[in-house]
């Protein structure tokens, strides 16, 4: 695991592009109710790894990406662009393609 994470890190995403790692949904809610599977591939969840500088408005001014690394956040089902590193996969969004973020 060491070795992706490194690998990683050394991926640099340009413009406003986040690179996000899925969360993998819980099949199983706290208080041990199982949800079916159609409710579970719905929620899709993933931890910010690195972001972009950010994308650059028609005047010049650099637009700052609304996310930083180890933010939380709503990715859609479908989408992205994915990075395979190892065995590890990961995806590619820009900035405006993600859904929402998880204020813990």
């Amino acid at each position: 695991m060491a070795t992706s994470l490194k690998s990683i890190k050394s991926l640099a995403p340009l413009l406003d592009r986040v690179l996000v790692q899925r969360i993998k949904a819980e099949a199983k809610t706290a208080s041990g109710i199982f949800l079916p599977e159609s409710t579970v591939e719905k929620l899709s969840e993933g931890r910010v790894l690195a972001v972009g500088p950010g994308a650059r408005a028609q005047d010049g001014k650099i637009i700052e990406p609304s996310v930083k690394p180890g933010d939380r956040v709503l990715i859609p089902q479908y989408g992205g662009s994915p990075v395979k590193v190892g065995e590890e996969e990961f995806s590619l969004f820009r900035d405006h393609e993600l859904l929402a973020k998880i204020n813990e």
